[in-house]
């Protein structure tokens, strides 16, 4: 998005003035204070000033001017035809669902979103109050309020915007994003629209990286989810915390470190992610607890080895249902699923963990965390490939490629072809090592980082060969952590999974619009609603033309089958 560089500094208001009253003033107020009371409240307390000079246009309506420094009065819509100005913009051949406003000016452009029943949400940003304010008190805003397609972010921070956005804009609701700009108005302040635009385009790729893995798991996560709850239900009580903890990663540096682990085997609580697990057994170390988070079958070959009776199993709830059956008594964790948050408050409580980060270890680092641990020692955790080796000895994928070589295929090709799979980067580890390291490698080895810097705990990561590791220090004042904790059920799982089938069944056919959908609903509706929304994305694949109300039934479907099939023991 293309500004000028030039800013607006506009002069301060008069010490203790405030704004008069005006009709047009609290009737806008009164309707933006349904759905922003904050605001509201905000702009009743804003100071006069004199931003915008009011103009007639050619066809009647009534134009903002936005005063520069120097006075200049600059139209932020057609003085000829405002409407029609508007129309045309807006009434482009995309159907992006989720349109943006740059500034609101008049009520031209957001009107003319609204009038397309394809339009299911538009949010306006500005950051002048005091031009809201004086803009609210010249021109009726109140349909617009009112309308459950309609928001305003105003006056917020970059961190605020995005929060705001990341929390509106669900692609399964409302299908693509556009962004328009009200050009009079950013040009004289491209400073704070700019920022603007960049904070926009951050939200956007964190939506949709965490809408292509619903994409891809949305139906698993639902069906494993429902199939674990028996197997949660009588999971009751506490852990004990622990002092100093070691977590295992699988890459190649864990071959060279086992030596160290044993020696310090007897003083940590060893937690071992389930890729990890084959290498520490097949050097005959026994962990005291595996983490597992995936949903997809293949996390059972991590467990071919067997699992020890005496280890704790940590599953999230969305892990597969085989794998519950490996342990006697498996531990699950709630991950970021709606429907796990759905179940902690209205079945059986149980532990949040931490899965942001997008890898086992990091889940593991979070385990750790939830455990008290005060010391955390990181081994094999590379997140990269040391000398172009994937991963440490013992590890799943060799048994894998042993199986499958032939004469045209060796295990030495297929480790190739696995290295090789995506883009690679050869990075230097001192001066005689040298690792590979991939975008996504380097993505989850920087979300530990962050991660490790809102931890009280050190992080102390074992010497290897792949990526160092920036390490973290610690905090001084140690403040225990609550104890892991498993509340008691409050029915059994088959009753509870019964109101929640009757929930989903019970909720109301939807047209087109996904937004006025929203606000038809009562807050029970919508907790249910968006635990089937990423079951939804996954059918959506493929179906782009498919509406939002024909799409909706069919993820109701879906989710009511699978239902019945963890009542029916399937």
């Amino acid at each position: 998005m293309n500004f000028s560089t030039q800013s607006v500094h506009w002069p301060a208001p008069a010490a203790g003035v405030k704004m008069a009253e005006s009709s047009f003033f609290e009737r806008n107020l009164l309707a933006l204070s349904e759905k922003n009371p904050e605001l509201s409240s905000r702009l009743r307390e804003t100071a006069i000033t004199s931003r915008y000079k009011f103009l007639e246009s050619g066809s009647g309506e009534l134009i903002p001017a936005l005063l520069d420094p120097l006075g200049a009065a600059h139209p932020l819509h057609s003085m000829r035809d405002p409407g029609k100005e508007a129309k045309r913009l807006i009434n482009s051949p995309e159907t992006d669902g989720f349109l943006i406003l740059l500034g609101l000016g008049g009520v031209y452009y957001a009107e003319a979103a609204l009038e397309r029943e394809d339009i299911s949400m538009v949010l306006v940003i500005e950051y002048d109050l005091c031009g809201l304010a004086e803009l609210l008190r010249n021109i009726d805003y109140v349909r617009l309020f009112k309308d459950p397609r309609f928001r305003i972010c105003a006056g917020m921070s970059e961190e605020e915007l995005e929060h705001n956005i990341l929390n509106l804009y669900q692609p399964v609701l409302f299908g693509g994003i556009r962004v328009i700009p009200l050009r009079s108005r950013t040009s004289l302040d491209s400073e704070r629209f700019v920022k603007a635009a960049d904070t926009i385009h951050s939200a956007i790729n964190r939506v949709s990286a965490d809408y292509s893995v619903q994409v891809h798991f949305g139906k698993r996560w639902l069906s494993n989810i429902v199939k674990n709850l028996k197997a949660a239900e009588g999971i009751e009580g506490s852990l004990p915390q622990i002092n100093r903890a070691a977590l295992t990663a699988a890459g190649p540096s864990l071959s060279m470190q086992i030596p160290l682990l044993r020696e310090k085997r007897n003083e940590l609580f060893l937690i071992a992610t389930d890729t990890s697990l084959p290498c520490l057994l097949h050097e005959e170390v026994i962990p005291d607890a595996v983490i597992s988070i995936d949903c997809q079958h293949i996390s059972y070959y991590h467990f071919m080895n067997g699992l020890p009776e005496e280890v704790f199993l940590f599953l999230d709830l969305a892990s597969p249902p085989l794998l519950a059956r490996l342990a006697k008594r498996p531990y699950f964790l709630l991950g970021s699923h709606p429907l796990t948050r759905y179940i902690s408050r209205l079945w059986k409580s149980m532990p949040e963990l931490d899965t942001s980060g997008g890898n086992v270890s990091y889940a593991a680092l979070s385990l750790a965390e939830l455990l008290g641990a005060r010391e955390i020692e990181l081994y094999g955790a590379d997140f990269s490939y040391p000398g172009g080796i994937s991963y440490a000895r013992g590890a799943y994928i060799y048994s894998i490629f042993e199986k499958q070589q032939t004469r045209f295929s060796s295990l030495e090709a297929q480790a190739s072809a696995f290295l090789y799979r995506t883009p690679l980067e050869k990075k230097r580890n001192g001066s005689n090592s040298w690792y590979y390291e991939t975008k996504i490698l380097g993505f989850y080895r920087e979300r530990l980082e962050e991660k490790s810097k809102t931890m009280e705990a050190k992080i102390l990561p074992v010497q290897g060969l792949g990526a160092p590791i920036a390490a973290k220090p610690g905090k001084k004042n140690f403040q225990n952590a609550k104890k892991l904790f498993y509340g008691k059920a409050m029915m059994e799982a088959e009753k509870f999974l019964c109101l929640y089938k009757s929930g989903i069944e019970g909720l109301p056919k939807a047209g087109r619009n996904a937004a006025a959908y929203l606000a038809s609903l009562n807050e029970g509706e919508r907790a249910v609603l968006a635990t089937i929304l990423p079951a939804a994305a996954a059918l959506k694949q493929g179906k782009a033309r498919e509406s939002f109300g024909e799409l909706l039934e069919e993820a109701k479907a879906f989710c009511i089958k699978e239902i019945d099939k963890a009542l029916s023991g399937k």
